[in-house]
Protein backbone atom coordinates (compact mmCIF):
# COMPACT_ATOMS: atom_id res chain seq x y z
CA UNK A 1 0.00 0.00 0.00
CA UNK A 2 1.31 3.46 -0.87
CA UNK A 3 2.81 5.29 2.08
CA UNK A 4 0.50 8.31 1.88
CA UNK A 5 -2.60 6.10 2.09
CA UNK A 6 -1.17 4.28 5.09
CA UNK A 7 -0.50 7.57 6.77
CA UNK A 8 -4.00 8.82 6.01
CA UNK A 9 -5.64 5.73 7.51
CA UNK A 10 -3.45 5.87 10.58
CA UNK A 11 -4.19 9.57 10.96
CA UNK A 12 -7.89 8.80 10.85
CA UNK A 13 -7.47 6.31 13.70
CA UNK A 14 -7.72 3.08 11.70
CA UNK A 15 -5.70 0.35 13.42
CA UNK A 16 -3.17 -1.42 11.18
CA UNK A 17 -0.93 -3.69 13.30
CA UNK A 18 1.32 -4.36 10.28
CA UNK A 19 0.58 -1.55 7.81
CA UNK A 20 2.99 -2.72 5.12
CA UNK A 21 1.13 -6.04 4.81
CA UNK A 22 -2.27 -4.49 4.02
CA UNK A 23 -3.45 -3.61 0.52
CA UNK A 24 -5.99 -0.81 0.04
CA UNK A 25 -7.12 -0.23 -3.54
CA UNK A 26 -6.63 3.21 -5.02
CA UNK A 27 -10.34 3.34 -5.76
CA UNK A 28 -11.30 2.91 -2.07
CA UNK A 29 -12.56 6.10 -0.43
CA UNK A 30 -10.57 6.22 2.82
CA UNK A 31 -13.22 8.39 4.46
CA UNK A 32 -15.57 5.41 4.24
CA UNK A 33 -13.34 3.45 6.64
CA UNK A 34 -14.30 4.54 10.15
CA UNK A 35 -11.83 5.46 12.89
CA UNK A 36 -11.18 2.48 15.15
CA UNK A 37 -11.59 -0.13 12.43
CA UNK A 38 -8.96 -2.89 12.80
CA UNK A 39 -7.42 -4.34 9.65
CA UNK A 40 -5.15 -7.28 10.43
CA UNK A 41 -2.11 -8.34 8.38
CA UNK A 42 -2.65 -9.83 4.93
CA UNK A 43 -5.98 -8.14 4.22
CA UNK A 44 -6.94 -6.58 0.89
CA UNK A 45 -9.68 -3.93 0.69
CA UNK A 46 -10.96 -3.02 -2.76
CA UNK A 47 -13.86 -1.34 -4.49
CA UNK A 48 -15.26 2.17 -4.64
CA UNK A 49 -18.49 0.93 -3.02
CA UNK A 50 -16.71 -0.35 0.10
CA UNK A 51 -17.69 1.15 3.45
CA UNK A 52 -16.52 -0.14 6.86
CA UNK A 53 -18.32 1.03 9.98
CA UNK A 54 -17.00 1.79 13.50
CA UNK A 55 -15.78 -1.09 15.61
CA UNK A 56 -15.46 -3.49 12.68
CA UNK A 57 -12.57 -5.95 12.52
CA UNK A 58 -11.15 -7.56 9.37
CA UNK A 59 -8.97 -10.67 9.24
CA UNK A 60 -8.70 -11.55 12.93
CA UNK A 61 -8.25 -15.27 12.14
CA UNK A 62 -6.89 -15.26 8.58
CA UNK A 63 -6.28 -12.86 5.68
CA UNK A 64 -9.43 -11.36 4.17
CA UNK A 65 -10.18 -9.95 0.73
CA UNK A 66 -13.04 -7.43 0.81
CA UNK A 67 -14.46 -6.06 -2.45
CA UNK A 68 -17.32 -3.56 -2.76
CA UNK A 69 -18.93 -4.52 0.54
CA UNK A 70 -20.70 -2.41 3.14
CA UNK A 71 -20.19 -3.11 6.84
CA UNK A 72 -22.22 -1.59 9.65
CA UNK A 73 -21.10 -1.09 13.23
CA UNK A 74 -19.16 -3.83 14.99
CA UNK A 75 -18.93 -6.27 12.08
CA UNK A 76 -16.30 -9.02 12.25
CA UNK A 77 -15.18 -10.75 9.05
CA UNK A 78 -12.49 -13.10 10.28
CA UNK A 79 -10.97 -14.30 7.01
CA UNK A 80 -11.71 -15.39 3.46
CA UNK A 81 -13.32 -13.61 0.52
CA UNK A 82 -16.33 -11.26 0.57
CA UNK A 83 -17.58 -9.38 -2.50
CA UNK A 84 -20.69 -7.41 -3.41
CA UNK A 85 -22.31 -8.08 -0.03
CA UNK A 86 -23.78 -6.08 2.84
CA UNK A 87 -23.32 -6.83 6.53
CA UNK A 88 -25.40 -4.89 9.07
CA UNK A 89 -24.49 -4.12 12.68
CA UNK A 90 -22.98 -6.93 14.71
CA UNK A 91 -22.64 -9.53 11.96
CA UNK A 92 -19.89 -12.11 12.51
CA UNK A 93 -18.44 -14.39 9.83
CA UNK A 94 -15.70 -16.96 10.54
CA UNK A 95 -12.55 -17.57 8.55
CA UNK A 96 -12.42 -19.32 5.17
CA UNK A 97 -15.66 -17.55 4.24
CA UNK A 98 -16.69 -17.33 0.60
CA UNK A 99 -19.39 -14.63 0.48
CA UNK A 100 -20.38 -13.71 -3.06
CA UNK A 101 -22.56 -10.94 -4.56
CA UNK A 102 -26.22 -10.65 -3.65
CA UNK A 103 -25.70 -11.47 0.03
CA UNK A 104 -27.38 -9.43 2.77
CA UNK A 105 -26.90 -10.33 6.44
CA UNK A 106 -28.95 -8.37 8.93
CA UNK A 107 -28.10 -7.41 12.51
CA UNK A 108 -26.31 -10.03 14.63
CA UNK A 109 -26.57 -12.77 12.02
CA UNK A 110 -23.52 -15.02 12.11
CA UNK A 111 -21.69 -17.74 10.22
CA UNK A 112 -19.02 -20.09 11.57
CA UNK A 113 -15.96 -20.99 9.49
CA UNK A 114 -15.90 -22.10 5.85
CA UNK A 115 -19.39 -20.90 4.91
CA UNK A 116 -20.32 -20.09 1.32
CA UNK A 117 -23.18 -17.67 0.58
CA UNK A 118 -24.47 -16.12 -2.65
CA UNK A 119 -27.78 -14.42 -3.45
CA UNK A 120 -28.71 -15.11 0.16
CA UNK A 121 -30.53 -13.06 2.81
CA UNK A 122 -30.37 -13.70 6.56
CA UNK A 123 -32.72 -11.58 8.64
CA UNK A 124 -31.54 -10.60 12.12
CA UNK A 125 -30.13 -13.21 14.51
CA UNK A 126 -29.96 -16.11 11.99
CA UNK A 127 -27.00 -18.42 12.65
CA UNK A 128 -25.31 -21.03 10.49
CA UNK A 129 -22.62 -23.47 11.57
CA UNK A 130 -19.45 -24.41 9.72
CA UNK A 131 -18.94 -25.87 6.25
CA UNK A 132 -22.31 -24.75 4.91
CA UNK A 133 -23.14 -23.87 1.29
CA UNK A 134 -26.25 -21.70 1.06
CA UNK A 135 -27.15 -19.98 -2.20
CA UNK A 136 -30.52 -18.60 -3.37
CA UNK A 137 -32.10 -18.58 0.06
CA UNK A 138 -33.95 -16.21 2.40
CA UNK A 139 -33.87 -17.17 6.07
CA UNK A 140 -35.84 -15.61 8.93
CA UNK A 141 -37.14 -16.55 12.37
CA UNK A 142 -36.16 -16.03 15.97
CA UNK A 143 -36.68 -13.28 18.51
CA UNK A 144 -33.16 -12.58 19.73
CA UNK A 145 -29.54 -13.67 19.52
CA UNK A 146 -30.33 -16.30 22.16
CA UNK A 147 -33.48 -17.56 20.40
CA UNK A 148 -32.47 -17.71 16.76
CA UNK A 149 -33.05 -19.71 13.61
CA UNK A 150 -30.23 -22.25 13.34
CA UNK A 151 -28.74 -23.89 10.25
CA UNK A 152 -26.43 -26.69 11.30
CA UNK A 153 -22.91 -27.40 10.13
CA UNK A 154 -22.38 -29.11 6.78
CA UNK A 155 -25.77 -27.93 5.50
CA UNK A 156 -26.46 -27.44 1.78
CA UNK A 157 -29.21 -25.70 -0.11
CA UNK A 158 -29.43 -27.57 -3.41
CA UNK A 159 -30.21 -24.99 -6.10
CA UNK A 160 -29.31 -26.62 -9.43
CA UNK A 161 -31.57 -29.15 -11.16
CA UNK A 162 -30.82 -32.01 -13.58
CA UNK A 163 -32.43 -29.81 -16.25
CA UNK A 164 -29.73 -27.18 -15.61
CA UNK A 165 -32.03 -24.50 -14.25
CA UNK A 166 -32.02 -22.47 -11.05
CA UNK A 167 -35.63 -21.44 -10.50
CA UNK A 168 -35.06 -22.95 -7.09
CA UNK A 169 -34.84 -20.23 -4.42
CA UNK A 170 -36.21 -21.27 -1.01
CA UNK A 171 -37.98 -19.42 1.79
CA UNK A 172 -37.09 -20.44 5.34
CA UNK A 173 -39.64 -18.26 7.10
CA UNK A 174 -40.84 -15.20 5.21
CA UNK A 175 -40.60 -11.41 5.05
CA UNK A 176 -44.07 -10.17 6.17
CA UNK A 177 -43.72 -11.85 9.56
CA UNK A 178 -39.95 -12.22 9.76
CA UNK A 179 -39.05 -8.51 9.68
CA UNK A 180 -40.73 -8.01 13.06
CA UNK A 181 -38.38 -10.49 14.77
CA UNK A 182 -41.21 -12.05 16.78
CA UNK A 183 -41.61 -15.49 15.20
CA UNK A 184 -40.42 -18.87 16.55
CA UNK A 185 -37.00 -19.95 15.32
CA UNK A 186 -36.55 -22.61 12.64
CA UNK A 187 -34.07 -25.46 13.05
CA UNK A 188 -32.35 -27.10 10.09
CA UNK A 189 -30.18 -29.87 11.50
CA UNK A 190 -26.56 -30.33 10.49
CA UNK A 191 -25.20 -32.72 7.89
CA UNK A 192 -28.40 -32.18 5.96
CA UNK A 193 -29.85 -30.30 3.05
CA UNK A 194 -32.83 -28.56 1.54
CA UNK A 195 -33.80 -29.14 -2.10
CA UNK A 196 -35.07 -25.93 -3.61
CA UNK A 197 -37.52 -24.50 -4.20
CA UNK A 198 -38.93 -25.07 -0.73
CA UNK A 199 -40.96 -23.14 1.83
CA UNK A 200 -40.43 -23.78 5.53
CA UNK A 201 -42.78 -22.42 8.20
CA UNK A 202 -41.78 -20.87 11.50
CA UNK A 203 -41.07 -23.25 14.33
CA UNK A 204 -40.32 -26.18 12.01
CA UNK A 205 -37.58 -28.61 13.04
CA UNK A 206 -35.84 -30.67 10.36
CA UNK A 207 -33.61 -33.23 12.11
CA UNK A 208 -29.90 -33.57 11.47
CA UNK A 209 -28.79 -35.81 8.63
CA UNK A 210 -31.94 -35.34 6.55
CA UNK A 211 -32.14 -33.97 3.01
CA UNK A 212 -35.62 -32.44 2.88
CA UNK A 213 -37.52 -32.36 -0.41
CA UNK A 214 -40.69 -30.31 -0.59
CA UNK A 215 -42.35 -27.83 1.72
CA UNK A 216 -42.96 -27.87 5.48
CA UNK A 217 -45.82 -25.41 5.90
CA UNK A 218 -47.30 -26.47 9.26
CA UNK A 219 -45.78 -24.26 11.98
CA UNK A 220 -44.19 -25.67 15.13
CA UNK A 221 -43.75 -29.20 13.85
CA UNK A 222 -40.88 -31.65 13.49
CA UNK A 223 -40.75 -33.33 10.13
CA UNK A 224 -40.09 -37.05 10.12
CA UNK A 225 -38.06 -38.80 7.43
CA UNK A 226 -40.18 -41.02 5.19
CA UNK A 227 -39.91 -44.81 5.39
CA UNK A 228 -37.01 -46.28 3.47
CA UNK A 229 -37.94 -46.39 -0.17
CA UNK A 230 -37.19 -49.12 -2.66
CA UNK A 231 -34.94 -47.48 -5.22
CA UNK A 232 -36.24 -47.58 -8.75
CA UNK A 233 -35.06 -46.25 -12.08
CA UNK A 234 -37.16 -44.44 -14.63
CA UNK A 235 -36.41 -42.68 -17.92
CA UNK A 236 -34.89 -39.24 -17.68
CA UNK A 237 -34.72 -36.94 -20.67
CA UNK A 238 -33.01 -33.61 -20.14
CA UNK A 239 -35.37 -30.77 -20.91
CA UNK A 240 -38.55 -32.84 -20.49
CA UNK A 241 -40.37 -31.30 -17.53
CA UNK A 242 -43.40 -32.60 -15.72
CA UNK A 243 -45.61 -30.36 -13.57
CA UNK A 244 -44.13 -26.89 -13.19
CA UNK A 245 -46.93 -25.45 -11.06
CA UNK A 246 -45.15 -25.71 -7.71
CA UNK A 247 -41.86 -24.33 -9.05
CA UNK A 248 -43.50 -21.31 -10.67
CA UNK A 249 -45.62 -20.56 -7.61
CA UNK A 250 -42.58 -20.85 -5.34
CA UNK A 251 -40.54 -18.57 -7.61
CA UNK A 252 -43.22 -15.89 -7.70
CA UNK A 253 -43.72 -16.12 -3.96
CA UNK A 254 -39.98 -15.68 -3.43
CA UNK A 255 -39.91 -12.67 -5.74
CA UNK A 256 -42.85 -11.23 -3.82
CA UNK A 257 -40.92 -11.58 -0.58
CA UNK A 258 -37.91 -9.79 -2.08
CA UNK A 259 -40.15 -6.96 -3.30
CA UNK A 260 -41.70 -6.77 0.16
CA UNK A 261 -38.28 -6.61 1.83
CA UNK A 262 -37.17 -3.91 -0.60
CA UNK A 263 -40.27 -1.87 0.30
CA UNK A 264 -39.48 -2.39 3.99
CA UNK A 265 -35.98 -0.98 3.50
CA UNK A 266 -37.09 1.88 1.27
CA UNK A 267 -39.97 3.06 3.42
CA UNK A 268 -39.50 1.80 6.98
CA UNK A 269 -35.79 1.33 7.65
CA UNK A 270 -34.66 4.40 5.71
CA UNK A 271 -34.87 7.02 8.48
CA UNK A 272 -33.03 4.94 11.08
CA UNK A 273 -30.24 3.94 8.71
CA UNK A 274 -29.77 7.42 7.24
CA UNK A 275 -28.73 9.05 10.52
CA UNK A 276 -25.20 7.60 10.33
CA UNK A 277 -22.99 7.58 7.18
CA UNK A 278 -21.89 3.97 7.63
CA UNK A 279 -25.41 2.70 8.24
CA UNK A 280 -26.59 4.79 5.32
CA UNK A 281 -24.00 3.07 3.11
CA UNK A 282 -25.41 -0.26 4.35
CA UNK A 283 -28.93 0.92 3.53
CA UNK A 284 -27.87 1.72 -0.02
CA UNK A 285 -26.01 -1.60 -0.19
CA UNK A 286 -29.03 -3.54 1.04
CA UNK A 287 -31.19 -2.03 -1.70
CA UNK A 288 -28.53 -2.92 -4.27
CA UNK A 289 -28.44 -6.49 -3.00
CA UNK A 290 -32.23 -6.82 -3.16
CA UNK A 291 -32.28 -5.41 -6.69
CA UNK A 292 -29.59 -7.93 -7.68
CA UNK A 293 -31.60 -10.78 -6.18
CA UNK A 294 -34.75 -9.60 -7.92
CA UNK A 295 -33.00 -9.48 -11.28
CA UNK A 296 -31.52 -12.93 -10.70
CA UNK A 297 -34.87 -14.49 -9.79
CA UNK A 298 -36.63 -12.99 -12.82
CA UNK A 299 -33.77 -14.16 -15.05
CA UNK A 300 -33.99 -17.72 -13.70
CA UNK A 301 -37.76 -17.88 -14.11
CA UNK A 302 -37.40 -16.55 -17.65
CA UNK A 303 -34.90 -19.31 -18.42
CA UNK A 304 -37.44 -21.86 -17.19
CA UNK A 305 -40.18 -20.33 -19.34
CA UNK A 306 -37.85 -20.45 -22.33
CA UNK A 307 -37.47 -24.21 -21.97
CA UNK A 308 -41.18 -24.96 -22.14
CA UNK A 309 -41.40 -25.11 -25.94
CA UNK A 310 -38.83 -27.90 -26.07
CA UNK A 311 -40.45 -29.67 -23.14
CA UNK A 312 -43.84 -29.68 -24.90
CA UNK A 313 -42.18 -30.89 -28.11
CA UNK A 314 -40.53 -33.78 -26.27
CA UNK A 315 -43.80 -34.71 -24.58
CA UNK A 316 -45.50 -35.00 -27.95
CA UNK A 317 -42.75 -36.77 -29.87
CA UNK A 318 -40.92 -38.98 -27.35
CA UNK A 319 -42.98 -41.73 -25.68
CA UNK A 320 -40.69 -41.57 -22.63
CA UNK A 321 -41.80 -37.98 -22.03
CA UNK A 322 -45.54 -38.30 -22.54
CA UNK A 323 -47.65 -36.10 -20.25
CA UNK A 324 -51.33 -35.58 -19.48
CA UNK A 325 -52.88 -32.62 -21.29
CA UNK A 326 -53.20 -30.72 -18.02
CA UNK A 327 -49.43 -30.66 -17.51
CA UNK A 328 -48.84 -29.71 -21.12
CA UNK A 329 -51.29 -26.84 -20.65
CA UNK A 330 -49.27 -25.59 -17.65
CA UNK A 331 -46.09 -25.48 -19.70
CA UNK A 332 -47.70 -23.80 -22.71
CA UNK A 333 -49.35 -21.18 -20.51
CA UNK A 334 -46.06 -20.28 -18.83
CA UNK A 335 -44.35 -19.84 -22.20
CA UNK A 336 -47.19 -17.73 -23.58
CA UNK A 337 -47.80 -15.56 -20.53
CA UNK A 338 -44.21 -15.03 -19.39
CA UNK A 339 -43.61 -11.71 -21.24
CA UNK A 340 -46.58 -10.06 -19.51
CA UNK A 341 -45.69 -11.67 -16.18
CA UNK A 342 -42.16 -10.34 -16.41
CA UNK A 343 -43.37 -6.83 -17.18
CA UNK A 344 -45.66 -6.90 -14.16
CA UNK A 345 -42.88 -8.13 -11.90
CA UNK A 346 -40.50 -5.41 -13.07
CA UNK A 347 -43.01 -2.57 -12.78
CA UNK A 348 -45.12 -3.62 -9.81
CA UNK A 349 -46.04 -0.72 -7.54
CA UNK A 350 -46.02 -1.08 -3.76
CA UNK A 351 -48.53 0.73 -1.58
CA UNK A 352 -47.21 3.24 0.96
CA UNK A 353 -46.39 1.80 4.37
CA UNK A 354 -49.07 2.26 7.06
CA UNK A 355 -48.62 5.70 8.67
CA UNK A 356 -48.89 4.17 12.13
CA UNK A 357 -45.90 1.95 11.36
CA UNK A 358 -43.78 4.88 10.23
CA UNK A 359 -44.84 6.90 13.26
CA UNK A 360 -43.88 4.06 15.62
CA UNK A 361 -40.44 3.70 14.06
CA UNK A 362 -39.81 7.45 14.08
CA UNK A 363 -40.84 7.76 17.73
CA UNK A 364 -38.52 4.96 18.93
CA UNK A 365 -35.36 6.12 20.67
CA UNK A 366 -33.53 2.80 20.64
CA UNK A 367 -29.91 2.57 19.46
CA UNK A 368 -30.25 -0.63 17.38
CA UNK A 369 -32.75 -1.63 14.73
CA UNK A 370 -33.96 -4.80 16.53
CA UNK A 371 -34.58 -2.62 19.60
CA UNK A 372 -36.57 -0.18 17.45
CA UNK A 373 -38.70 -3.02 16.09
CA UNK A 374 -39.31 -4.28 19.62
CA UNK A 375 -41.11 -1.02 20.46
CA UNK A 376 -43.71 -1.40 17.69
CA UNK A 377 -47.15 -2.22 19.21
CA UNK A 378 -48.80 -5.45 18.12
CA UNK A 379 -51.72 -3.65 16.46
CA UNK A 380 -49.25 -1.70 14.31
CA UNK A 381 -47.26 -4.86 13.53
CA UNK A 382 -50.47 -6.41 12.20
CA UNK A 383 -50.90 -3.49 9.82
CA UNK A 384 -47.30 -3.85 8.68
CA UNK A 385 -47.63 -7.59 8.12
CA UNK A 386 -50.79 -7.09 6.08
CA UNK A 387 -49.09 -4.39 3.98
CA UNK A 388 -46.11 -6.63 3.17
CA UNK A 389 -48.27 -9.72 2.61
CA UNK A 390 -50.26 -7.88 -0.05
CA UNK A 391 -47.03 -7.45 -2.02
CA UNK A 392 -46.32 -11.18 -1.82
CA UNK A 393 -49.90 -12.12 -2.71
CA UNK A 394 -49.91 -9.90 -5.80
CA UNK A 395 -46.83 -11.67 -7.14
CA UNK A 396 -48.12 -15.16 -6.37
CA UNK A 397 -51.44 -14.30 -8.03
CA UNK A 398 -49.69 -13.78 -11.36
CA UNK A 399 -49.52 -17.57 -11.67
CA UNK A 400 -52.89 -18.30 -10.07
CA UNK A 401 -54.72 -16.01 -12.43
CA UNK A 402 -52.69 -17.29 -15.38
CA UNK A 403 -54.00 -20.77 -14.75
Amino acid sequence: MKAHRVEELLRRGVVLPVPESVEIGEEVNLERIAPGVVIHPGCRVRGARTSIGPGSVLGREAPLTLEDCQLGHGVELRGGYCAGSTFLDGVQVGSAAHIRPGTLLEEQASCAHAVGLKQTVFLAFVVTGSLANLCDLLVAGGRSRREHTEIGSSYVHFNFTPHSDKATASLVGDVPQGVFYDQPPIFLGGQGGLVGPARIAYGVVIPAGLVWRGDALEPDTMVAPPPSAVWQTRPFVRGAYRSIRRVVHASLTYIGNILALRAWYRQVRATFMSADPYRHACWEGALERLDEILQERIKRLEELAGKMEMSVHLARTDPRCALPEGLLDEQQRLAALWPSMREKLETMDVDPAPPALLDAVTAAEAQSWPAVVATIPESVRAQGRAWLQRVVDRCAALWTTAR
